[in-house]
Formats: C-alpha cells, structure tokens, sequence
C-alpha cells in the first residue's frame, strides 16, 4: 500500500511513525513536507524572545526516518491533488501516486479580512516568523537607545501582543521577562526596566479563554503583577507600522505581534472537502473524508468532534493521537489487504480524543495547568508545564539543551540567542553555464 503524508507537522510525524513501524504491513510511506524539519511550536515564542536558539526545537525529517526504510521524505510544495487518479501534484512538477493521502498541513494565520496587516504583524507559526520578531524585538531596544525624541522612545519600546490564547499570553509573559531582567542594566541612555510596555490585546472577556476561568483570572493577575498591560474586551481595528487602533483608541507601538486568529491551509480545497468558517475540513468519524474514504484529514485541519460532540482542540496532543489513530487505521488495511485478495474492508471504531490537559507558563515561576478536576499555578505549574515539554521534545540532545538553556537563564536572568539577524537580500541569479559541445 502507498501512503502519501502531506506534512511534517505533529500530526503527520506520528502517523508516519506509526506506519513505520508497523509489522506485517506491507506500507510504502512517502511524507511531504515544503520544510526539510519538524518544528515543535510550542516553544517557538522563546526562539522569538532569544530564549531559544531555532536548532533547539527543530529536527531534519530525514534524520527521524533515517533508520526506516519504507520511509521517503521529500521536500517540496504540495498545489492540489486528483482524487480521482489518486496523485498528489507539486509546485516542483513531482506526480506522487498513492493508494491513501494523510492530510496534515496545519493552520496558518488569520487577519480577519486584513491580510495587509501581516506586514507589519507577524504572526508565530513558523521559525522565519520566530527569527524575524526576534529582529524586531531586539532591534527596537537598539534603536531607543540612540533615538533623541522622547515620543520615539516610547513607541519603540511599546511592544503590542494581539491575542489573548496560550501564544499571546506566553509571549507577552517573556517579553517583559526579556525587558525587566535580561536588558535591565545593558543599555545606557534607556532604562528597558522602566521604560518598556507591554500591552496584551484579547477581544474576547477573559484571558485563556479553553482554560477554567479561575485559571484565566490568575493568568491575567499574575501579567498584570509583572507590569504588563491587560486590555480584554478590545478589538483591535487598525494595525500600521506606527502602532494599532482599537477603537477611538490608538497605542503607538514599535513591535507588533498577531496571536488572535487562525485559519485552515487550502488543502480542503485540494480535495473539494466541506469546510467549516476556519476552513477545516469536515471529517467522517474515522477522520476520512466523505466520500473519499482513503483520503484523511488530521491536525489543525480537521474540524473533529469527541465522544460528548465538543470540537477536538487545535493542540499538539490531538493531533498526535490523529496520527497515530490513522496510521493504526491504515496499517490494518495494508494487513487485511496482503493476507487474501477480496479480503473484507477494515472498519474501524471511530476516533476517540483522550484531553490530556492544558498547559500555558507565565512567565518566571509562574503557569497554568489543567488535569481534568486539577488545578496547578505558580511555581508547582510552572514545573509542571515544564517537565511536560521538556519530555515531549524529540531526541535526547535537545532534551539536554532546552534544560541546560532554561537552567542558565533561571540562574542568571541571561538569553543566549539574542542575534539581530537581518532579512536576506534579493538572491542575483548566476549566469547560464556554457554549452557544452
């Protein structure tokens, strides 16, 4: 059986982990992705506040399949796909055949109708967007520190965050980590201590909103005891390079970060899926497509319910168990498929997503945890949260470096990845090569 994988996101590493290991299963993988690494998200708000180097979090797909044969990586750009030839097209011209597709693209971000923000707004998805926020973050303490109008000053160390989830909060948390104690004494005409704002913009009532409100509350207690700035209940209805307007209300800004809105890839499209507003696809309970039953849709991108009909969460543990439920799925096909010809179709149970919790760090000493009925905050929960990541890192060295990193910064209120790297200049296209007689 040929399995096609687009996308090398949590979701679809598991389930090519799953099919390659799977005995007696005669499954030929070939996982697609337009990245040559996985990136583990969660932690990608410390590559963009210099906690966190992007080698720490990131890892080559080949190197995780280097040891599993009927595993093909490629890298290149999925554009659409025949279901009716059952091919899978790139930007780069490759036809793939597969005899199953694995839909694991992901989200992107979503402006509401206001894509011209993106410029002056990056979101977090990817580690260019980690890197180039990482440049502006750190950029703009450099410019205060020569600029000689008052005003200027303090636009350029007003740092807005849109977006009151999980991304926003643990970023607006490690920039004023990265203001008060990093930079505190390193510049001389500024004071980042005293002078940096930080304002976290949700349109929504409370913070965390996916959290008990309890925990929400002490989230927005502790940003606040921090120094940052909470505004919940403000939408924000402009975004220039000069700032963003909420209203009547504008806050001149010099760093802006979008953590409000997400929005599904075009892969729906690719196979003329039902879709819902976010543009997530609508899947059969065994995660297939309807009406296409060996097409399957996982990850952010499916628009799953559980056993009770709530939505499955957007987090990397569902995804994971997506994976893993239909690489299950499809190597029990791929069994029942070379024990007889005309042997009986696979019928599965449907998919049952396990909530493992939610997790989200404030800042130093400080998180939130839910378990079900347990309830963690402060020092516990930030332990907690973690150990949690730290275990769900992939490869024993960075397990290492992410600890070591977050010990050296724990003891000496230093980060060791504050590059100010700039954009890439227009590559010059090199000359033809000579003909050769």
């Amino acid at each position: 059986m040929r399995v096609v994988i687009v996308g090398a996101g949590f979701g679809g590493l598991e389930a090519a982990r799953t099919l390659a290991r799977a005995r007696r299963a005669a499954v030929e993988v070939t996982l697609v992705d337009r990245q040559n690494h996985h990136l583990f998200q969660p932690l990608l708000y410390q590559v963009a506040t210099a906690a966190l180097s992007p080698g720490d979090i990131a890892w080559p797909v080949r190197s995780i399949f280097r040891r599993r044969r009927n595993v093909t990586v490629i890298m290149a750009e999925v554009t659409g796909v025949d279901a009716k030839a059952r091919q899978v097209r790139t930007r780069e011209g490759l036809v793939i055949p597969y005899d199953a597709l694995v839909l694991a693209t992901g989200t992107t971000h979503s402006y509401f109708g206001h894509d011209g923000w993106a410029k002056v707004a990056p979101g977090l998805k990817t580690i260019e967007e980690a890197t180039e926020i990482r440049r502006r973050l750190l950029l703009a303490f450099e410019r205060a520190e020569i600029a000689a109008d008052p005003i200027e000053q303090r636009r350029l160390l007003t740092f807005v965050v849109v977006g009151g989830g999980p991304t926003g909060v643990e970023m607006a948390g490690a920039m004023v980590e990265l203001a008060r104690h990093t930079l505190r004494r390193e510049f001389r005409r500024i004071d980042p201590a005293a002078m940096t704002r930080v304002v976290l913009i949700e349109a929504g009532p409370r913070l965390l909103p996916a959290f008990p409100e309890a925990l929400s509350d002490y989230a927005h207690r502790a940003l606040v005891r921090m120094g940052a700035q909470v505004l919940t209940g403000t939408r924000v209805t402009g975004c220039d390079a000069g700032g963003v307007r909420c209203g009547d209300r504008r806050i001149a800004a010099g760093t802006i970060v979008w953590a409000a809105g997400i929005e599904a890839t075009a892969a729906g499209a690719w196979v003329e899926a039902e879709r819902d507003r976010a543009g997530r696809v609508k899947v059969a309970p065994d995660l297939s497509v309807p009406g296409h039953p060996e097409i399957f849709a996982i990850g952010d991108l499916a628009a799953a319910t559980d056993a009770e009909g709530r939505p499955v969460p957007g987090i990397a543990p569902a995804a994971k168990q997506m994976g893993r439920y239909v690489g299950r799925l499809l190597a029990a096909r791929a069994r029942a498929r070379g024990a007889a010809a005309g042997a009986p179709r696979v019928r599965a149970s449907a998919f049952a997503y396990r909530h493992q919790g939610d997790l989200a760090t404030i800042g130093r000493r400080s998180a939130v945890v839910a378990l079900g009925k347990v309830r963690l905050t402060g020092l516990i929960g930030w332990w907690f949260w973690g150990i949690a990541h730290i275990w769900y890192l992939i490869g024993f060295r960075s397990r290492v470096v992410v600890s070591f990193e977050w010990l050296w910064s724990y003891l000496t209120f230093q980060r060791g990845a504050r590059l100010i790297t700039r954009p890439a200049p227009p590559s010059r296209q090199a000359p033809p090569a000579p003909e050769r007689g």
